[in-house]
């Protein structure tokens, strides 16, 4: 085969991999994008978009069932409901289906090359690509590296058979009666609320003391009393130690020092995800390390140079939106633009039930920094359209130093408050105080009006609490 020569070359097709090229390729760039898959990564393939179709599915599927049973507050009745999760499944893949269509489509009208194969360095400026038809050479002024994340197997429990990554978890062929879930972090909370509400009779197991451990214990208090409306049973400070010798069972180790046995059809591992960093010869350019992440700078910059590297593959926080960011600006500093990167304001998103959300400092993390906080928390059993919407859990929160007012972080927990991820973050992106969230209008009746109220509250003068 020909060998490709060109400006800019991206390894890896997920969220930040294919923004980077996009933007590139809208910049006059010439670029070429290397995926072994289907162009959007994990997050829009076997993970972000596909589990959020099951948990709405669950959703959708819960409200239903308590009108069934007579205890929807909202008066109406309906007979029993039945599922076939075989559609379910095929709903969720078609939405899959679309989206990387869509980005397929966006990359060729941006005018990038897209070559379909595992790409190998043969150094920091030459891949070899093993694709259907033969070893396509790629020869490159700049290198993106974007390989993304897998999921971290237990050696104890290794995937396969009953053992499943979330992968497996959203291509399930029927909902399993028993399930048991090993870790208790936002990805084994997803799925594992999503599957009780379908009907599985749902076990977590963490090794920590509290489910949920990066967002503090006042956040997670809702979600922890949602786990056992569902009748989700939770094992903190557990160890799984392996499965039963006829596979039908997850062994643990309590916190009490007794030996248990879970008895389960699926035992999903959710217990992190790991750098890929192995299999495309990353030893042939001797980039320096943090910890088991490529180092970078504030410009996403490794220890080669014209060798960048973007999102879950350069460390935390493993999110798709960061690595977007990151792709997108990449590509303008590979044009010539003045570019930075700061990741105080990335929203981090939990779609439990209800939703958790944080951006910058918890009170916590701001009281560490030495100096006097302000917080103001708002509930939403005070707020009129969370109460229309049965949402009255949770609340908003804010943040702030004491002496000038500065917003440093908000967080919120409550039903559908992801949505209210852009209004915080653009609060901390532009530097607000407290006082210019509290002046701003609100929308009436919203649940983003607990927003300025907790602002209000934090100043001394809350209207409606």
């Amino acid at each position: 085969m020909k060998d490709i020569s060109c400006k800019l070359l991206v390894i890896g097709a997920g969220p930040g991999g294919y923004v980077c090229a996009i933007r590139a390729g809208q910049l006059g760039i010439d670029t070429v994008i290397v995926e072994a898959a289907k162009p959007g990564g994990t997050c829009l393939t076997i993970g972000c978009i596909p589990s959020k179709a099951l948990i709405h599915a669950a959703e959708e599927f819960e409200k239903v069932s308590h009108m069934a049973e007579g205890t929807s507050p909202l008066g109406i009745a309906t007979t029993a409901p039945s599922l076939d999760f075989g559609k379910t499944v095929a709903w969720k893949d078609g939405i899959v289906s679309r989206l990387t269509n869509g980005v397929s489509g966006l990359l060729k009208k941006a005018k990038v090359k897209h070559v379909s194969g595992w790409a190998t360095f043969r150094d920091g400026k030459t891949v070899e690509v093993e694709t259907e038809t033969g070893l396509q050479v790629i020869r490159a002024e700049t290198v993106v590296i974007a390989t993304g994340s897998t999921p971290v197997e237990l050696p104890f429990l290794p995937f396969g058979g009953p053992v499943i990554s979330s992968t497996e978890a959203l291509s399930l062929d029927k909902v399993p009666e028993r399930l048991a879930i090993v870790g208790g972090g936002y990805i084994g909370l997803e799925l594992g609320m999503a599957f009780a509400k379908l009907g599985s009779k749902v076990t977590v197991v963490e090794a920590l003391p509290r489910l949920l451990a990066q967002y503090d214990a006042e956040l997670t208090k809702p979600v922890i009393k949602r786990l056992a409306e569902l009748g989700v049973d939770v094992l903190t400070e557990a160890k799984a130690k392996g499965l039963s010798t006829k596979g039908d069972a997850l062994l643990v180790e309590t916190a009490a020092g007794k030996d248990v046995k879970i008895e389960a059809d699926k035992i999903l591992v959710t217990v992190g995800r790991k750098p890929v960093t192995e299999g495309w010869g990353l030893d042939q350019i001797d980039l320096d390390m943090s910890g088991r992440f490529i180092r970078i700078d504030e410009q996403c910059r490794t220890s080669m140079r014209g060798v960048f590297a973007i999102g879950d593959v350069t460390g935390e926080p493993m999110l798709a939106h960061r690595a977007m960011a990151q792709g997108e600006m990449v590509a303008e500093i590979v044009a010539g633009h003045k570019r930075g990167w700061d990741k105080r304001a990335i929203p981090a998103v939990c779609f439990t039930d209800p939703e958790v959300v944080s951006v910058g400092l918890s009170p916590e993390e701001a009281k560490a920094l030495g100096g006097e906080i302000k917080t103001g928390l708002f509930p939403f059993t005070a707020n009129g359209r969370a109460m229309t919407k049965l949402g009255e859990s949770g609340f908003v929160r804010v943040v702030a130093r004491a002496d000038n007012h500065l917003v440093l972080g908000i967080q919120a927990v409550g039903t559908g408050v992801s949505e209210l991820a852009a209004a915080f973050g653009l609060a901390l992106e532009m530097g607000a105080r407290l006082e210019d969230i509290a002046g701003t209008i609100h929308a009436h009746p919203t649940q983003g009006e607990a927003f300025p109220e907790a602002a209000l509250k934090a100043l001394g003068h809350a209207l409606h609490i």
